[in-house]
């Protein structure tokens, strides 16, 4: 019975460390950032990647393979756009990656910006490709009153 207890605690604690953020909360934002449109790419789109990527979670980060990590509610790699100074970086957004892990988001998404502004836009992340890409997205806004 502890061993059930203590596993739960864990979870517990877990899942109270995750930084998520509503969907429509995220739009709002988003709107407000003047992302809808901004390089072609409507809020649905921004949303579908916020959920492909981090599940709308803001503190998440993931070790990659090579060695670099991404950060926050985008999956922001760290070799190419943040600098987490654990390893060789471009650090192209000129900013910290512990910075993407903010929950006032404008870190992330001036960043977000930059990455998209390049030639191969919301590509960048393969993830956005798969499950978001030419895909009907209108349901992320459903609810949301923007």
């Amino acid at each position: 019975m502890t061993r059930a207890l203590l596993i739960l605690f864990s979870c517990l604690v877990a899942i109270n460390q995750a930084s998520l953020i509503h969907r429509c909360d995220l739009a709002k934002v988003l709107h407000q950032e003047d992302l809808d449109g901004f390089e072609g790419y409507s809020v649905t789109d921004w949303l579908c990647l916020a959920f492909v990527e981090s599940n709308f979670n803001i503190s998440k980060v993931n070790e990659n393979a090579d060695g670099s990590f991404d950060y926050g509610l985008f999956q922001i790699n760290s070799h190419y756009w943040c600098n987490d100074y654990q390893s060789h970086s471009e650090n192209t957004c000129q900013t910290e990656c512990q910075e993407l892990l903010s929950p006032n988001l404008l870190a992330t998404i001036h960043c977000a910006k930059k990455i998209v502004s390049g030639i191969a836009g919301m590509k960048n992340w393969a993830e956005w490709t798969i499950h978001c890409a030419g895909r009907p997205l209108s349901y992320w806004i459903t609810g949301c009153h923007l």
